[in-house]
């Protein structure tokens, strides 16, 4: 099976699961509180076990020699929404939206929905590169995403937030015990390897607890994600023009702009290793984040043109991601 094959598998099966938690919501299965738990569980809970365990089977210092630049990738993609958004504003919103509109090309899904296909396609070693790249998206959200929607104020709260991000934690807390306590990364292997003693299997216990805690990750964010757009509030009366420019925004213009930079990178001599190169193609290619809608809400901006935009945006996905993977493979980029 190719690459885009695989990409198009984990695409349509997440589908199906969004789609199982959109009816669960729309049936009243899942409630709008049910569903902001299990969200917080996901955020508080899940995905910090999962950084934590993936970073301590995977990383070592010569990985983490290797993959230096992985949380830069996350930085550059973001930052080349911030110059599609910035350039295409003028054109698609008026001036009350302009911060909504940009924040919402810049701040893609790049964590919940590339997981799957990154683990599909290269397994642990894809989802350290996504895990890893996640560090400097969530920098960058934390501070010039949130300066974006609120004019270009800084927040100290909003760095205060940074700072106690349990998935953020969790990953570097993963990082630190991988280097400090290497004997931990066979631990954090299969039963088989692990070395006898009552100290051992208990800490073997703990490992397999947070591994069990951490596949919950993945299942339960595509439901949280379906369960959330089916609770979305859409306006009536839609402004399609903004809503256009976030789509063209953000599922054609960033990832084409993010291809052709990486293709004049290798051409002068810049070498990107295929799982972070192919991977960031992935991400840069993903929809509006779901938290986008929490951000507006809390930093104050176009709520409405937030709800669309994710809406849509995740829609449309469904096809552009599989589409635009198969000609990047295609074309050997």
């Amino acid at each position: 099976m190719s690459h885009w094959q695989i990409v198009l598998l984990n695409v349509a099966a997440m589908f199906l699961v969004i789609l199982a938690g959109w009816l669960a919501r729309k049936r009243k299965a899942l409630s709008a509180e049910t569903t902001a738990t299990l969200s917080r569980f996901v955020v508080d809970i899940t995905f910090p076990a999962l950084g934590f365990l993936q970073m301590l089977k995977s990383v070592d210092i010569p990985a983490l020699r290797e993959n230096w630049f992985t949380p830069l990738l996350g930085v550059a993609i973001l930052l080349v929404g911030q110059l599609v958004g910035l350039s295409t504003a003028g054109f698609f919103c008026r001036k009350a939206q302009r911060a909504t509109f940009i924040f919402l090309i810049v701040i893609n899904n790049w964590v919940y929905l590339p997981l799957p296909i990154a683990q599909g396609l290269y397994g642990d070693d894809g989802v350290r590169v996504i895990l890893f790249s996640n560090i400097g998206v969530q920098l960058f959200l934390w501070t010039v995403g949130v300066w974006t929607l609120r004019g270009g104020k800084p927040d100290r709260n909003t760095l205060l937030d940074l700072l106690k991000n349990p998935g953020l934690l969790g990953i570097l807390a993963g990082i630190f015990a991988a280097c400090v306590f290497p004997s931990l990364h066979l631990l954090a292997g299969s039963a088989a390897n692990a070395p006898a003693g009552h100290s051992t299997l208990a800490i073997k216990a703990v490992l397999q607890a947070l591994d069990f805690i951490g596949g919950l990750t993945i299942p339960l964010s595509l439901i949280v994600t379906g369960a959330q757009l089916g609770g979305l509030e859409l306006s009536k009366r839609t402004e399609w023009r903004p809503l256009t420019g976030v789509l063209l925004g953000r599922l054609f213009l960033t990832p084409l702009l993010v291809v052709l930079l990486v293709q004049l990178a290798q051409a002068g001599g810049i070498t990107i290793p295929e799982i972070p190169r192919m991977l960031g193609y992935i991400v840069a290619l993903m929809p509006v984040a779901l938290s986008c809608s929490i951000f507006t809400e809390r930093f104050g901006g176009d709520t409405a043109l937030a709800a669309r935009g994710i809406f849509y945006s995740t829609l449309l996905s469904i096809v552009t991601v599989p589409v635009a993977f198969f000609f990047i493979q295609k074309l050997g980029w």
